[in-house]
Parts: C-alpha cells; sequence; structure tokens
C-alpha cells in the first residue's frame, strides 16, 4: 500500500512543478490542445454511429420481441462507446506525446535540472527520436487493443461486467497510460522498452496508484489537457526514484583495540 501512495504522490508533485511554473505549464498544454480536438470529433462521430453499429452486427435481434432487442443492442451501444473511450485515454497520451516529443522532452529535461544531479540526454536526432516514441506506442498499442477486446468480451458477462470489470479497465488503462509518460524520462536515459516494462513490473503498485487516477481523470477531456504537462512531470520524477541507485551500504565500524596491560 505505502507503493499506491507513493506512486499517487508523484502525481500530485508532478502537478505542483507544472503549476509552479508557468511557462512550461503553457508550454505543455499545446500538443494536448491539438490532440484534444482531434479526438472530441472522433468521439462525437463514434456516439452518432454507435446505434447503427449496433443494428448492423445484431440483424438476428430483428425480429425479437420488445425489451430483449432493444436491451440488447443499448446493451452493445454502451459497451462500444466505453470500449471506444477506453481506447480514446490510452491512445490519447501517446499521440499526444508523439506530437509534443520535443516539448516534452524539453520540460523532462527541466524537470530533472530543477531537482539537480545529471540531466540524460538521449543524443538522437529528432527523426530518431520520433520514430523510436512511434514505434513503441504501437507496440504498446497492440496490447492495449488485446486487453480491450478481452474486458470488452467479459462486459457481457452478468455483474462482473458492469462492476470488476470496468474496475479492471482503469487499473490496465492507468498502468499503460504510467508506462506512456514514463517512457519521454526513460528514452532519454537510453533505457529501451523491454527494459522499461520489466522496470516498471518491479514497482507495479507504485505505477498503478501513479497512473490509475490519471486514467479516471483524463475519462473527462478537458481535464486531460490541463493535467498533461503536470503528468510528464510527475512521471519524471517517479523515474528519479526508480533509476536512482541503492544507498551505499555503510561501512563496518572498525573493531576496537584490544588493550593490554604491560
Amino acid at each position: 500500500m505505502s507503493d499506491l501512495g507513493a506512486g499517487f504522490g508523484y502525481l500530485i508533485k508532478g502537478q505542483r512543478w507544472a503549476f509552479g511554473h508557468g511557462r512550461w505549464f503553457g508550454f505543455g498544454l499545446l500538443p494536448a490542445l491539438i490532440t484534444l480536438v482531434v479526438y472530441a470529433g472522433a468521439l462525437v462521430g463514434l456516439g452518432y454511429g454507435a446505434d447503427d453499429f449496433a443494428g448492423w452486427v445484431t440483424p438476428f435481434a430483428d425480429d425479437w420481441s420488445s425489451p430483449w432487442r432493444g436491451l440488447l443492442r443499448n446493451t452493445l451501444v454502451v459497451l462500444v462507446f466505453v470500449l471506444g473511450l477506453f481506447l480514446a485515454v490510452i491512445t490519447f497520451t501517446a499521440v499526444t506525446l508523439l506530437v509534443g516529443q520535443p516539448f516534452y522532452e524539453s520540460l523532462s529535461e527541466e524537470v530533472d535540472r530543477s531537482e539537480g544531479g545529471e540531466v540524460p540526454e538521449s543524443g538522437l536526432p529528432l527523426w530518431r527520436e520520433l520514430w523510436i516514441s512511434a514505434r513503441d506506442s504501437v507496440r504498446i498499442l497492440l496490447r492495449v487493443a488485446f486487453y480491450g477486446v478481452l474486458l470488452f468480451a467479459l462486459g457481457f458477462v452478468p455483474v462482473i461486467g458492469q462492476t470488476v470489470i470496468p474496475a479492471l479497465g482503469f487499473c490496465v488503462t492507468g498502468y499503460f497510460l504510467a508506462e506512456e509518460l514514463t517512457a519521454v524520462a526513460l528514452q532519454r536515459r537510453g533505457t529501451v522498452l523491454k527494459d522499461r516494462l520489466v522496470l516498471l513490473r518491479g514497482r507495479r503498485m507504485m505505477v498503478l496508484g501513479f497512473g490509475v487516477p490519471l486514467a479516471l481523470a483524463f475519462v473527462v477531456p478537458l481535464v486531460a489537457v490541463f493535467l498533461m504537462p503536470g503528468a510528464v512531470a510527475g512521471a519524471t520524477l517517479l523515474v528519479r526514484d526508480l533509476t536512482a541507485p541503492p544507498p551505499a551500504a555503510p561501512e563496518p565500524a572498525p573493531a576496537p583495540h584490544s588493550l593490554h596491560k604491560g
């Protein structure tokens, strides 16, 4: 439980850092605003088209009597929209980070600089960083899509589908949100995707403590925009903890000298 609290603490510290550095806060808003406009249009389109999609995939229910046909299709509409929202929350971060790669890398560097110590730099050209970020994001999103489809199917299970599955969905969303956000600071440290996943699995509860509250907040589109700079800052602070060398073991005390009587 202490790791859960610590993860949430990094989220709060990141927001405080961003709001305390107004120029960097405004700097980090731009990519999120651009992505929000695109995603808002996509979700509105999904909302309008979900009814037609539900009717198209359930032609066998055309002859069903009321209320069973409506119950089936309304449930499917809700699940389709929830799945779309789930994927939007996950991909919003990935797309925003890709669009704002130079912005967020500079912000992450400034967090490291303000905290003191080494400020890692990848040393790679921008096109190479964008390629690595896009490639890794696709790999992560494929994993997310797998979990999304699985949770979508389990959503039809009575009771569990309306209680346990949404909670699991937010845990999965939060975990991969944290992965995407920490990737900015870890990529600057030369950590490849495989090693990043191993590192995060080693502190899973801390990662969930950071990512799940953020996933819940990101359900509200405008909130996601305003929290994004602080989320990158908090993820950088989290990475500093995860990659910090273990404290040196104290040196053993010298053995006391034996006293000899002359």
